[in-house]
């Protein structure tokens, strides 16, 4: 099998406007070549690229959803702003949100929908439309014994951002420790955290960004001797820009999020979360 880029699968994406699993297996089966990866899809009726090419489905919109011990969030994507800000558009996405959490993310393109399938549903909205319109990524949480709570940013008249966390350790009926999840979300959209924490990024990751670090400070013309001691600072930065625990609270920046949340208890943690912006991969 041919080893495919990440670059190459999204410039092919952007050139047809086909969906990213399509474009890495017209990659694949056409050994990288992308001029006849563009005529894979064409041929499989996959990408309309001939009329298409050049328009990629990277505006949309995004609903949150938070029920009880469910929350979920969805994006669907499409050519234009203007279509995603329309109404038909945005029920609709706001239905798909709905229908997860009620009915689970598995297959959401096969599930059935209005008397057919929500894939054959935005199949039509797309013609209709005259755009490219495609499910975005979509997350589910449940819990039930913790707090799940969701925020979702709106910008030109629909949502843009969609979060969810999960705080566990806490008790659902505490109103102080669901205050704080939601203020943890809203904090979510603005500083875009990668990982909960430290011990959550990948050890490659790491390895990566101390290695560009030490080139950096090393022709900075910094001593050998403290280049180990300026890097290690460095990476603490690192952990403040990507790791939400590490990170201070954007309403009171001396605070950080590990501490907002120890003052829910000793048991209390952020168990996970997720961030969908739409256009971000």
């Amino acid at each position: 099998m041919a080893d495919i880029a990440a670059k190459d699968v999204a410039q092919l994406r952007k050139l047809t406007g086909a969906g990213m699993m399509d474009c890495k297996k017209a990659l694949v089966e056409t050994s990288g070549d992308i001029e006849a990866a563009k005529d894979w899809l064409r041929k499989k009726g996959l990408a309309g690229a001939a009329k298409r090419e050049g328009r990629a489905a990277d505006q949309g919109a995004i609903e949150v959803v938070v029920e009880g011990g469910v929350a979920a969030v969805v994006e669907l994507n499409c050519e234009t702003d203007f279509v995603a800000k329309g109404a038909e558009f945005k029920d609709f996405v706001g239905a798909l949100a709905n229908q997860v959490a009620r009915d689970g993310d598995a297959d959401l393109a096969g599930q059935a929908y209005d008397g057919s399938t929500v894939g054959e549903t935005i199949t039509q909205m797309g013609s209709r439309l005259g755009e490219r319109i495609e499910l975005g990524r979509i997350a589910r949480y449940e819990s039930a014994d913790g707090i799940l709570d969701g925020y979702k940013h709106i910008q030109n008249d629909r949502g843009t951002i969609g979060v969810l966390v999960e705080l566990a350790g806490v008790s659902p009926d505490d109103a102080n420790a669901q205050s704080v999840a939601h203020d943890i979300a809203l904090h979510i959209a603005s500083a875009a955290p990668r990982f909960v924490s430290k011990d959550d990024v990948p050890a490659d990751a790491i390895e990566k960004e101390r290695e560009v670090l030490t080139e950096l400070t090393r022709n900075e013309g910094k001593p050998d001797d403290v280049i180990e001691k300026i890097v290690t600072g460095r990476l603490n930065g690192f952990y403040k820009d990507y790791c939400l625990l590490e990170q201070g609270f954007v309403k009171e920046p001396k605070t950080t999020i590990a501490k907002l949340v120890d003052g829910l208890g000793s048991g209390a943690t952020v168990k996970r979360f997720v961030r969908i912006k739409v256009g971000e991969d």
